[in-house]
């Protein structure tokens, strides 16, 4: 029986994974570059200052200490895989040697060739990267109380109509309507202004039409300048250029439009698809490669593609885990088969979207009231669920003062913090 296994990434993919095998006593190495785990649909929330990062990220040696059995787990980056003596090579420790080994190391942002994106866009991946865009956001804000210029505004723009640049460009607008006046006496709602940019017709593509008109009704109400149709050319510094031939003066922008691999994965010798997802057969084993399977936003079946959402995520994680044991068995593989649950985002307080499967849809507050069900559930630990709980309930009861209770440290004209940086990495100096 196979007995070693080793899981790449922590994140709901692999968290799932590893519950199944350390569950059947499997040897399970877990490895992440990060000590802790992240919960992502919440990123933004710590962006704009209505969580604490320590709400939503929990340590990972804690997590594996939780199960029985023969399990550890090594903070690394996978520098590379040797299948043919079934190692993985991380930059710290020796190569770990495995029996089978799942990838679940998710995606981040793709800037899909854009001149300066990667650059100068900001992304909230990680919890790092939300840190940062908070500390310029209120910085910011808070500069712009000294400067007296009543022609000055403070622009953010929002790349993408998904679900996170929704639910981005909807706690922002919330901050402009309801905050400013409150916290920011000195400033008019006109000094911080908030676009959208989607280059599609639609916001939430998957959705509902009822829903897609619902969402962009609400942003455009809460002071979103939502702009469809509308594709960015290039990103600078301070301003950005559009499809359309307009340049719009920006301080900042924030990628919410597409992810892809990351890009070491290319040198892994895998076969890659579309965004350079790892190809996958039904059964989640990667193409050519019995024993290796690919789990999550990393992988893609080309017939039957899945979005690169948590649910699914999970699922693939469980799948892939209970076919591991059962090939232990001597059992055969059989193909994943997605449950659809459903689907929701975010738009603001008290308004959310919620889509069924068989066509069912909800709105307004009691679509919000469930996704904050839904999100507190999910995440992992007791402490987390009650903190993230008091925040929420704190930033509901309180509002608006409470629209930016919790910020961070401030950035001066003279420092810029590197996009992506990580936790303590000093901040530049032009």
């Amino acid at each position: 029986m196979a007995s070693r296994a080793v899981i790449v990434g922590a994140g709901f993919a692999g968290q799932h994974a590893y519950h199944e095998l350390a569950k059947a006593g499997f040897d399970v190495t877990l490895v992440d570059r990060h000590p802790y785990t992240t919960f992502q649909p919440l990123l933004y929330q710590v962006a704009t200052g209505g969580l604490n990062p320590g709400d939503i990220a929990f340590p990972l040696r804690r997590f594996v200490s939780r199960s029985k059995g023969r399990t550890k787990f090594r903070r690394a980056t996978v520098t590379g895989i040797d299948t043919e003596n079934k190692r993985v090579l991380t930059n710290r420790g020796a190569p770990l040697p495995y029996d089978v080994l799942v990838l679940a190391q998710g995606a981040g942002p793709n800037f899909f060739g854009i001149p300066g994106a990667k650059e100068h866009a900001r992304t909230i991946y990680s919890r790092a990267e939300a840190l940062a865009v908070r500390d310029l956001l209120f910085s910011g804000l808070e500069q712009m109380t000294s400067l007296g210029d009543p022609n000055r505004r403070f622009t953010v723009l929002v790349v993408g109509g998904g679900a996170t640049g929704v639910e981005m460009a909807g706690t922002l607008a919330e901050l402009k309507s309801e905050a400013i006046p409150v916290v920011y006496p000195e400033l008019s709602q006109d000094s911080f202004r908030v676009v959208l940019a989607e280059m599609g017709e639609t916001l939430l593509a998957p959705f509902d039409p009822r829903l897609q008109r619902y969402t962009l009704h609400q942003l455009r109400k809460r002071g979103v300048d939502v702009r469809l149709g509308t594709a960015v050319k290039e990103v600078r510094a301070d301003s950005v250029d559009l499809a359309d031939g307009t340049t719009l003066d920006v301080d900042i922008v924030i990628w919410a439009s597409g992810v892809g691999a990351h890009p070491e994965v290319s040198e892994w010798g895998l076969p890659q698809g579309r965004g350079g997802r790892i190809e996958v057969e039904p059964d989640l084993q990667v193409k050519g490669h019995p024993g290796i399977y690919a789990i999550g936003d990393c992988a893609i079946e080309p017939d039957s593609p899945l979005p690169q959402l948590a649910q699914p995520a999970m699922q693939m994680g469980t799948h892939v885990g209970r076919q591991i044991v059962a090939a232990g068995n001597g059992e055969a593989t059989v193909p994943f088969a997605y449950d659809d649950k459903g689907t929701m985002a975010t738009i603001g307080r008290n308004a959310a979207v919620v889509q069924f499967p068989g066509g069912k849809t909800v709105t307004g507050f009691p679509a919000w009231t469930l996704w904050v069900g839904v999100h507190l559930a999910t995440l992992l630990g007791g402490r987390n669920r009650l903190q993230a709980m008091v925040n929420t309930a704190f930033r509901y009861f309180a509002w608006p003062q409470s629209a930016t209770n919790i910020v961070g440290d401030a950035v001066t004209d003279e420092q810029v913090l590197e996009p992506g940086a990580e936790p303590g990495t000093p901040v530049r100096k032009d």
